[in-house]
């Protein structure tokens, strides 16, 4: 049952709150009440970082990972394999895999898998652009990090059948991560050793 506020700006606030993912309607109003008890000042400066995020952040024309410049902090690094690209499905992928510190190459951000249930389909995907890298003849590996769910497996096929024709290694983090499990919930050990021990796809 809904609790009734006072305040009908109280309300408003807490159902623009309950909207954000992992958040019901308890966790929102405990949130709103905290920013009714902050200064001016910090409300202030939490509404400028959430406006500012949303007006000038952009996604790297190179990889699609999210960035504060044209071409991402990663991509840009002299340091990085250049000759090898993970492929993974969003941006918290990145975070999880570059927390592992097992992997030094590039990325791939499709911004989702192939799931016709949903009415994605690889046009909806940042597929077209990797194929674009890899026909570039730069990259020699193009690592498969995707979930071990019915539609990470669809898309890998997807994405192996599109670069059949160019000489590159396709390869799959190795299955320490159970079927189903979302790549972003996965302990950073367990996924750094499935970067370590991948497998390749087209021997």
């Amino acid at each position: 049952m809904t609790q009734q506020l006072p305040s009908l700006l109280l309300q408003n606030a807490v159902d623009e709150f309950a909207k954000l993912p992992g958040i019901g309607q308890k966790t929102a109003l405990r949130l709103v009440l905290n920013q009714l008890r902050r200064t001016d000042e910090e409300v202030a400066a939490f509404t400028e970082a959430l406006n500012r995020l949303k007006a000038e952040v952009c996604y790297c024309k190179v990889c699609h990972n999210i960035s504060d410049t044209e071409v991402c902090g990663i991509c840009s690094d002299t340091k990085r394999d250049k000759a090898t690209v993970c492929v993974v499905e969003n941006i918290q992928d990145v975070m999880s895999i570059e927390n592992t510190q097992q992997y030094n190459g590039l990325y791939h951000v499709l911004g989702g898998v192939i799931s016709p249930i949903d009415g994605i389909g690889p046009a909806d995907l940042q597929i077209d652009s990797l194929v674009e890298r890899v026909a570039e003849g730069n990259i020699s590996e193009v690592i498969m990090a995707l979930s071990s769910t019915m539609e990470g497996d669809t898309t890998v096929f997807y994405i192996q059948r599109r670069l059949e024709h160019y000489n590159v290694k396709i390869t799959a983090i190795a299955k320490g991560i159970s079927v189903g499990d979302e790549l972003e919930y996965t302990d950073e050990i367990t996924l750094g050793r499935a970067i370590l021990n991948r497998i390749e796809l087209n021997k």
